[in-house]
Parts: C-alpha cells; sequence; structure tokens
C-alpha cells in the first residue's frame, strides 16, 4: 500500500483503502479543502458528478472531493443537514446514496467495505444528532427543552427506522438509550 505522509489522520485512514486507484491526488491534497480542526476518520473513493475521487468522513462532515488536472469539485455534506443515507451493494462495488437538505447524491463504484463501513458509521453520526458517541445528557438543561429535545429526537429516530436506515434492532436499542437519558 502507498504511503502518502500528508497529515496523521489522513494516512490512518488512506491505509484502511483497498485501493488508491483515482484518488492519490485526492488524498494528497485533501487538507486543502478540510476545515481548521477538521479531522478525518474514513475515506473511501468513488464516482460522483465529474469523475473518480475521494469521499472523506471527518469529525464535522461528509466530503466529497475530486481534483482533476483542468478542475476540481468539492461538495459536503453537513451532519446536521443528511436525513438519511442508503448504501446498496453488489458483489465487489455500490452505491452510497446520502439525502441532504432534500438532495439526493449518489456516489457510485464505491468499493463494498468501505461502502458498508462508512455508512454504518455515518447511520451512528446521524441518529446522534453529528456525534459519533451516543452523547451526554444535559446537565442543566430546562425540562421543556430536554422532552422537546428527547422529541426530536425519537422523531428522527422513527424516520430513520421509516426509510430502512436502521434495523428494528439498532431503532430499538437507540431508543431505550434515548429514554434513558431522562
Amino acid at each position: 500500500m502507498t504511503t502518502f505522509n500528508v497529515r496523521p489522520d489522513i494516512d490512518a485512514a488512506a491505509s484502511k483503502l483497498s485501493s488508491t486507484v483515482g484518488a492519490k491526488r485526492e488524498i494528497q491534497r485533501l487538507p486543502e479543502v478540510l476545515w481548521e480542526d477538521e479531522t478525518v476518520e474514513m475515506l473511501a473513493t468513488g464516482i460522483y458528478g465529474k469523475g473518480n475521487g475521494l469521499l472523506a468522513m471527518t469529525n464535522q462532515r461528509l466530503v466529497f472531493f475530486f481534483h482533476g488536472l483542468l478542475g476540481q469539485q468539492v461538495e459536503d455534506f453537513p451532519y446536521s443537514r443528511i436525513s438519511s443515507v442508503q448504501w446498496s451493494g453488489g458483489m465487489l462495488m455500490g452505491t452510497l446514496t446520502v439525502f441532504a437538505s432534500g438532495n439526493k447524491a449518489e456516489i457510485k463504484q464505491v468499493p463494498k467495505d468501505q461502502g458498508k463501513a462508512l455508512s454504518d458509521h455515518l447511520r451512528m453520526r446521524i441518529a446522534n444528532g453529528g456525534a459519533l458517541s451516543t452523547p451526554a445528557p444535559a446537565v442543566s438543561a430546562p425540562m421543556p427543552a430536554l422532552a422537546s429535545d428527547i422529541a426530536s429526537r425519537l422523531a428522527t429516530l422513527d424516520q430513520l427506522r421509516a426509510a430502512g436506515a436502521i434495523t428494528d434492532e439498532e431503532y430499538r436499542d437507540r431508543r431505550t438509550k434515548i429514554l434513558d437519558s431522562l
């Protein structure tokens, strides 16, 4: 596997890629499109828009980055704007569909292992309001605000299950965690 020596977080994520074909330039230039204090958690390759590029899951958003000889494309999906994620995999490749702010983005030809792992982590992110792990309950939140937040989280969870973004088992586990935070 190719060593990039870009940044520790990017290098660690790139080392897990089964193939970097068509994404080497994007991996090298990824720091140019990242925000300050943004770290890369997972990477995947795929085709979206103008061509073959890099899909980066960071601590703040999902970014698709294509850097060609004549131009580049950057499209980001902040976690707060993603309503659901769909993964459909074939034998080797699959399609990751991201529904955000009323739009639908299909990233095709994503290697099956990368796409499945990334979609699972994305589902956890959006189910937990952008945090990778279950958020800690608010310590001094007024009761009406806390109840409203719980209702909102439960409604989001219901939508995820209805859209098929999470399984019934995941739904029950997350619902229990939300209700236990009361």
